[in-house]
Parts: structure tokens; sequence; C-alpha cells
């Protein structure tokens, strides 16, 4: 049974990517600054940060591939702290490369973002940029093997609370109204975290090593089409507050293609979550945790 260790796989994307990686017969060590609420059976866990080189060695020891989830993922959180931004997804990416090389990993798997073509996204951007490259240049004088990650609009169970469709539907159930930053005229290509967890395991296929992979769904809507969709699923009257947003903001309106990076391939789900189904599971997942 090949060893796969999931570096933050305590959150969001990792713990899900966790699961799939399971259910496909891996064992998964997952390594985290924090527990995670949702370890199966038959996942190790190991608490340490990803700063510690010595811990990470060991850990990484016997792995054949690693994915790396770990950092600072909140834009606005980047935004208010670069410092940390910078240490944690660049320094912390390079820490565990070096972990890898030292273990003989075959393939490291990088959770990156479509802000990577984008003037918007602030440190968090940059952050992931520099990691990418970084990356790249541990391929080309180590010989390490890696996949490069660019996921879409994610959504679904365990995400954070600045998640947007997360942010929004909790909005809705407790406030029965909406504030929202942007004009309506925003575009985004959701997928639910499950669908795209599958397709993080999907690219461990030789086909796609030494490539960026763009993981998105085939649900493409302007957000005043997804806040219609929230209000009838939730049953409420239309009540939305559109807040004024520049380009301060940090996020993207319809594309973030302005830069180019490192050409990617664009992976979508064949058979997926419908994105109503989803919303409708976020709605139950928030009353439960009320209740």
């Amino acid at each position: 049974m090949d060893k796969v260790v999931v570096i933050g796989g305590s959150g969001f994307m990792g713990s899900h990517t966790s699961d799939a990686l399971s259910s496909r017969g891996y064992h998964v060590t997952i390594y985290d600054s924090v527990q995670s609420p949702w370890l199966r059976q038959d996942q190790e866990m190991i608490i340490g940060d990803v700063l510690d080189q010595s811990l990470l060695n060991s850990v990484l020891d016997g792995a054949k591939y690693v994915y790396h989830y770990a950092g600072i993922a909140d834009i606005a959180e980047a935004k208010v702290r670069p410092f940390d931004t910078i240490n944690l997804n660049i320094i912390g990416t390079t820490k565990v490369l070096e972990a890898a090389v030292k273990a003989g990993v075959q393939r490291i798997i990088y959770a990156s973002t479509m802000y990577v073509y984008s003037p918007y996204g602030s440190f968090y951007r940059a952050s992931k940029q520099a990691a990418e490259t970084i990356i790249e240049a541990y391929h080309e004088e180590f010989d390490l093997e890696y996949t490069l990650l660019r996921y879409g609009s994610l959504y679904g169970p365990r995400a954070q609370e600045w998640n947007g469709l997360k942010r929004y539907v909790t909005q809705l159930v407790n406030n029965e109204k909406l504030d929202y930053w942007g004009t309506g005229k925003e575009r985004r290509e959701y997928i639910h975290a499950i669908d795209a967890a599958r397709l993080s395991v999907d690219v461990l296929d030789k086909r796609h090593m030494n490539k960026a992979i763009t993981v998105t769904g085939q649900q493409v809507l302007r957000s005043d089409e997804m806040i219609d969709l929230l209000f009838e699923i939730i049953g409420k009257k239309r009540k939305v507050n559109y807040i004024s947003s520049d380009i301060h903001s940090g996020h993207y309106v319809s594309t973030p293609y302005r830069y180019t990076p490192k050409q990617a391939k664009k992976l979508v789900p064949d058979e997926f979550i419908d994105l109503g189904e989803g919303i409708l599971e976020l709605v139950e997942e928030l009353h439960k945790n009320i209740d």
C-alpha cells in the first residue's frame, strides 16, 4: 500500500482529498498543526508545523506522494498578514520540497489557485506564483516530479467561514438577507469539494506529471444568478445589499486570466454534484451546527 502524506489535511480541501485517497486504497498520513475533526480510522494523524524541517523529514520518510495544502488561503487574511503569508506559503513550501527530496518522494502535488493567472489576489496570489516557480526549479535541479492543482471556486461541507458560498448561505439562514461585495456581474466556475477531491487523486496518473492542472466545474454562473438560486433554495424573499467593490477587494470579476504562468490543462468532472444540491447540503450542515 503506497504511503501518501497530505500536509494541511485537516482543512477543507485537504480533508476531502485525504478521504478520496483513502477510498482508493492509499495509506494516508495527515500532517497538520491542528487535529482533523474528520479523521478516518484508516488514516494516521501527525500534529506538526509546516515550518518544522526536522519533523517534516521524518513524516515524509517512505512516502510515495505528498499533497501540500498548508498555508494561508484566505485573500483577506493574506492582505493583512503579508509576512506570515510569505513565511507559510513560500518558506513552508520550500521546507516541504527539501523534505521531499531528502525522502526520495516520487511526486509532490501542490494546491495552487486560478489567481496565479491574475493581477488580483494580493499577497495570496504572489505567494502561490512564487511557490509554483520554486517547485518547477526543484524539478529542474533535483528531478522532483510535481503536479500543480489550480483550483477554481470551491464549495461544499467543511468549508471555512470565509468561503464564498458558505458565507452567503450563513448570512441568508441567520439574517434572511445578503450583503454582497460586488456588482452581481462577477462570473465563477463552481466545483463541489468532493468532485475536486476526486480529480485531485485522478492527477496521479502519469500523464499529469510535471503539469499544471486547472480544476474547475462545468457550472459557470454570474453572481446574480447564484444569488437568485440561493434565495430560491432557502425560500426567502430576495433582499440583497450590493456593496461597491473595486480592485482593492482582491478578487477578479469575470476572469483571472491576465498573467501567463506555466500553461495548464483543464480538468472537469464528467459527473458532478449539482450546485443546487450542494447549496442544500451547506444549508443542512449549517442548521445541524446551530442545533
